[in-house]
């Protein structure tokens, strides 16, 4: 009986794992934006090779994006501040998370 406990806890051990959330430095930031489409959960955004980033929440909005140093960037206009966030990936499931903590999770879509 300890031996299934053992085994279970193992199984448990390897799931968690397998599902853990990755770190992503720029270059790979750049790779995984550049011409995708990221679904949230009420919106979605279209990322251009162009720097340029198209935002749908029932309607358009457009702004820039950029990759600075291991973070994603973001401008809207009409301000010239430049927000920035660090990136987590698992799978096609992707993380924005804030200087402040705030994470925002998208899809990436097929």
């Amino acid at each position: 009986m300890r031996w299934i406990g053992i085994v279970l806890a193992l199984a448990g051990g390897v799931q968690a794992q397998a599902e853990e959330w990755r770190a992503m430095d720029g270059a790979q930031i750049v790779q995984t934006l550049t011409g995708a489409t990221v679904e949230y959960a009420t919106a979605w955004q279209d990322f251009r090779a162009s720097g340029r980033t198209l935002y749908n929440a029932g309607r358009d909005s457009w702004g820039y994006w950029a990759v600075r140093g291991d973070l994603y960037c973001s401008q809207w206009p009409p301000s010239d501040l430049w927000a920035c966030y660090g990136m987590q990936r698992l799978d096609d499931r992707l993380r924005f998370i804030g200087a402040e903590g705030d994470v925002t999770e998208g899809r990436l879509r097929d």
